[in-house]
């Protein structure tokens, strides 16, 4: 099966190289993206980790740099003279890495998932252990791990339900890829289904929770609050501030016909959208026009293009802001739910301790929207109409917004600890090697 496993994706690769010589010339930073990606690392990065018996630890993108964050916060601090490096798959993540990881001894783009530049990538870097952050199964990278005795482990391990059902259509393959993989730390019991159901030995499988819960972006300070909404233009004291995260296309429109319904209630109401995709910012800021609701980009605050303190709010078209901006919301709109997506993180806003709403679509986080939902913290609503009253329900009764608030803590607080039970597997393994 990997003989064809790989000539799928050498056609693949080879239908994408015009694009890919388009971005080469038109995207900064592409060339060396590439390079690496074939196995030819800057000098000062192989000298750093070259022959190093480093602990890899690959987080593909954004959401998984996030989960891998705390990861290698405590791996540092409870093997401080190991070599850690990180790599990731898009530019989003390495720039998301670069700014929230601080542990690692590098960072570095994942090879392409064929065998000469894979076996190249582990051949220099020579690891002695390597720990998958979420679910990245790459059949050729795990088969050439395992074939030079290097254990692989799965740690704050999730698969949305519409990857198992693709998984199972080719589980006689998943099964032999899986099988590569010393240990699964899954983040709940229906992730641990999940992976059983496409092929991993169950006596492989644990359940140790979400390491996203023991992130530290819940702590933010007054001054830092302050700061940030001097950044964005925004008065102490403002309220409401409606904040919508990671909105995908088609959700914005709902967003703002809830803004005009809330600015009605409270004329000094301010918005921030967060778009999944930055590249959409101009085409929302456009919208937001249709709605007669001026907004400005992120990016151009920063670059000094914005001298006019006149607009109703921002599109925070930057990377790795989000999770800390959720602070200044009082009420936070979770993107990706009503669009059919699956939904996105609810517990960067649920640390911070903020009432939330999403839509009726949160099918890639049912087991951390069940407990949030359990307790009240986070409002789910069928559609755009039910979406606009009850976002200003939560604002006009704040009885409601903090009994949501409260809720949101108790139910973080309860669930740290992620952390510290997929650490101590790594350290089962790490032991066996010596």
């Amino acid at each position: 099966m990997y003989w064809m496993y790989n000539i799928l994706l050498l056609m693949y690769w080879a239908a994408l190289i015009p694009m890919l010589i388009y971005r080469l010339f038109k995207e900064e930073g592409f060339y060396q993206r590439i390079k690496q990606s074939i196995g030819y690392l800057p000098d000062d990065l192989k000298r750093k980790i070259s022959d190093r018996h480093a602990i890899w630890v690959h987080a593909a993108s954004v959401g998984e740099i996030v989960a891998a964050s705390p990861i290698v916060r405590e791996m540092r601090k409870t093997h401080p003279n190991e070599v850690i490096i990180v790599s990731v798959v898009t530019a989003t993540g390495f720039r998301m890495a670069h700014q929230i990881i601080k542990g690692a001894d590098g960072i570095l783009y994942f090879p392409l998932d064929l065998p000469y530049f894979t076996n190249r990538i582990l051949s220099i870097v020579k690891p002695k252990i390597i720990v998958l952050v979420e679910t990245e199964i790459w059949p050729n990278f795990l088969r050439i791990a395992d074939n030079k005795q290097i254990p692989v482990m799965m740690m704050n391990g999730r698969i949305s339900q519409r990857s198992a059902v693709r998984y199972r259509l080719i589980t006689f393959f998943t099964r032999r890829v899986l099988s590569t993989i010393r240990i699964f730390c899954m983040q709940s019991r229906i992730d641990a289904q999940y992976i059983i159901d496409i092929g991993a030995d169950p006596n492989k499988v644990i359940v140790t929770g979400n390491t996203k819960y023991d992130q530290t972006y819940g702590i933010v300070t007054e001054e830092e609050k302050k700061r940030f909404l001097h950044e964005l233009g925004f008065a102490e004291g403002t309220y409401p501030i409606m904040i919508a995260g990671s909105t995908h296309k088609g959700e914005n429109s709902s967003v703002y016909k809830a803004f005009c319904t809330i600015r009605r209630e409270f004329p000094k109401a301010r918005l921030i959208i967060a778009p999944r995709y930055i590249y959409q910012a101009d085409l929302i800021r456009d919208e937001g026009l249709n709605h007669k609701v001026s907004m400005v980009k992120r990016s151009d605050m920063k670059a000094g293009k914005i001298v006019s303190p006149s607009y109703d709010g921002v599109i925070l078209d930057t990377i790795g802001e989000l999770g800390r901006v959720y602070s200044l919301g009082d009420l936070i709109f979770v993107g990706g739910s009503l669009a059919h997506i699956g939904g996105h993180n609810i517990l960067e806003p649920a640390a911070h301790g903020k009432p939330i709403v999403v839509g009726p679509n949160m099918f890639n986080f049912v087991e951390i929207f069940d407990l949030l939902s359990r307790r009240g913290a986070c409002a789910m609503v069928r559609n755009e109409t039910e979406f606009i009253s009850t976002c200003l329900d939560i604002l006009v009764h704040k009885k409601r917004a903090e009994q949501m608030m409260r809720s949101c803590i108790e139910v973080v607080q309860e669930n740290q600890g992620a952390t510290k039970k997929n650490l101590e597997e790594l350290q089962r393994l790490l032991n066996e090697l010596y």
